[in-house]
C-alpha cells in the first residue's frame, strides 16, 4: 500500500493516541454484539496521516463499495466543465438534456383509507437548472411519486438506484417521463440528481462518465484502485456486505449485490456507482482539502472548491432526514454549520457525505482535517457518526 500523504505519528499532528484508541474499543463492541463484521478509519491532519487502523475482518486494503461517496466525484467532474465555460449554474438541464423540457409535478392526496395516491399533474412553474441536480432541489428523491393505487412510480419503472441495466440515456428518458415529487428549487429532497449530473457530463464531454473519470481526475490523482467495477486480480480484496436484521444483529447478504461490482456496468451511476480503497479516496478528499490541487495536480481552483462547501441552500428547507439538522446544502456535500445549530463537535464549515453501506468522509478547513470511515452494511448510518465524534474528541492541539 502507498499513499502521497506521509503517515506520522498522532501526536505530530495535534491527535491523542490514547483518545484515538476509544475507537477501536466502541467498534469492537460493536463487532464482539454481531452489529459489525469490520471496518477502518483513517484520520489526516495537516497534510499527513496519524491513524489509519482497521477493526475484525476487514484488511486495510479492502475494497468497499462507496454509494453514494460517488456523487463527490461527480460534482467535481461537472465542476472542472463548470470552469471551463461549458454551462452556468442557472442552465435548464433541458440544454443538454432535452427530455427534461416539458416537466410534469405529481399532486397528490390521501385516499379513504390515508393512502397517497396520484389525482393529477400540473406543469413545473420553472425549468430543473443545472444548480438543483447539484443540491438536491430538481423535484427527484429516490422512490417518486404514487400512482393512482398508491403505488411508488419509480420502482415500478425500473429506476431503483444500483439495481437497473438500463444505458444512461434510456435512464434520463425514463425518470423524466415520470412526474416530479415537487416543484423545482422548492426544497431539498435525496434523489437521483447527481445520476443526471453524471449524464449531463457524459452530453457535455462526449465521453462515458468512467471515461471522465478515469481520464481527468482518477489518473490523475494515481487513484489506481477507483472504478465502477473491479478487475479480476482484486477479486479477493472486494469486502463483502451485509444487512441489519431486526435484532440490531447483521447477515451477510446473497445474491447480486455481492457480485455485481466485479463486471462494468452498462450505466455509470454518478450517484453511487464507485468501488474504492481509504488511501485512494483520502487523495481525493486531500486535494478539496487543499484547494483543488493534489500532488502537483491541479483539477480545481480554490475558488471553484470553497463555491463547491458553501451553502447554496439559502432559505430552501429540508424535505428529507438525510440532511441532518444544523446542516446546509452545497455542491453534492453537506456542510456543517457548526456545534451550535448540529449539536455535533465540528466547527462551521466542515463539510461531508457518506454511502449507503455506512462509509463515510469529511473535510475539515479549519481543523485541516480529514477522516474516512469504511464498513459495508447497508443503511447502517449510525456508526460512521460514531467514528466522527471520536475522532474529534482526539484533538488536543
Amino acid at each position: 500500500m502507498s499513499s502521497i500523504l506521509p503517515f506520522v505519528d498522532p501526536e505530530e499532528i495535534g491527535l491523542s493516541a490514547a483518545r484515538l484508541g476509544r475507537i477501536r474499543t466502541a467498534m469492537e463492541k460493536h463487532i464482539s454484539a454481531n452489529r459489525l463484521a469490520g471496518g477502518l478509519g483513517l484520520i489526516a491532519r495537516r497534510g499527513r496521516i496519524g491513524y489509519f487502523e482497521n477493526y475484525g475482518e476487514f484488511p486495510l486494503d479492502s475494497i468497499a463499495r462507496i454509494y453514494s461517496m460517488t456523487k463527490a466525484v461527480t460534482g467535481v467532474a461537472a465542476l472542472m466543465l463548470f470552469e471551463e465555460g461549458a454551462f452556468a449554474l442557472a442552465d435548464p438541464i433541458a440544454k443538454f438534456l432535452p427530455e427534461f423540457g416539458r416537466m410534469q409535478v405529481a399532486v397528490e392526496a390521501p385516499d379513504a383509507t390515508g393512502k397517497m395516491v396520484l389525482t393529477g399533474t400540473v406543469p413545473a412553474e420553472r425549468p430543473i437548472t443545472v444548480l438543483d441536480v447539484m443540491r438536491h432541489t430538481a423535484g427527484f428523491n429516490y422512490a417518486g411519486p404514487h400512482d393512482e393505487k398508491g403505488e411508488l412510480l419509480y420502482p415500478q419503472r425500473g429506476l431503483q438506484m444500483m439495481a437497473t441495466s438500463l444505458p444512461a440515456a434510456e435512464f434520463t428518458k425514463r425518470l423524466s417521463e415520470i412526474p416530479l415529487v415537487r416543484q423545482p428549487g422548492t426544497a431539498w429532497d435525496y434523489g437521483f440528481g447527481t445520476d443526471v449530473l453524471g449524464r449531463i457530463v457524459e452530453v457535455i464531454s462526449g465521453q462515458t462518465l468512467e471515461e471522465f473519470f478515469n481520464e481527468r481526475i482518477l489518473q490523475p490523482l494515481h487513484m489506481r484502485e477507483t472504478g465502477f467495477h473491479v478487475p479480476e486480480e482484486k477479486w479477493d480484496r472486494i469486502a463483502p456486505i451485509y444487512q441489519p436484521t431486526q435484532d440490531g444483529t447483521i447477515r451477510l447478504m446473497a445474491g447480486a449485490i455481492q457480485d455485481a461490482c466485479r463486471r462494468s456496468p452498462v450505466m455509470f451511476f454518478g450517484g453511487g456507482g464507485l468501488m474504492s480503497t481509504a488511501l485512494d479516496y483520502v487523495r481525493f478528499t486531500q486535494m478539496l482539502l487543499n484547494g483543488g490541487e493534489f500532488g502537483g495536480v491541479r483539477l480545481l481552483s480554490r475558488m471553484t472548491v470553497e463555491l463547491m462547501h458553501s451553502d447554496l441552500l439559502g432559505a430552501i428547507p429540508s424535505v428529507s432526514p438525510l440532511l441532518a439538522p444544523g446542516h446546509g446544502f452545497g455542491i453534492t456535500v453537506a456542510i456543517n454549520k457548526g456545534p451550535a445549530h448540529s449539536a455535533t463537535l465540528p466547527a462551521p464549515g466542515q463539510y461531508r457525505w457518506g454511502g449507503a453501506a455506512g462509509t463515510a468522509w469529511w473535510v475539515d478547513p479549519r481543523e485541516e482535517m480529514i477522516g474516512i470511515f469504511f464498513m459495508q452494511t447497508l443503511l447502517d448510518l449510525a456508526k460512521r457518526s460514531e467514528f466522527m465524534q471520536l475522532a474529534y474528541q482526539a484533538i488536543v492541539d
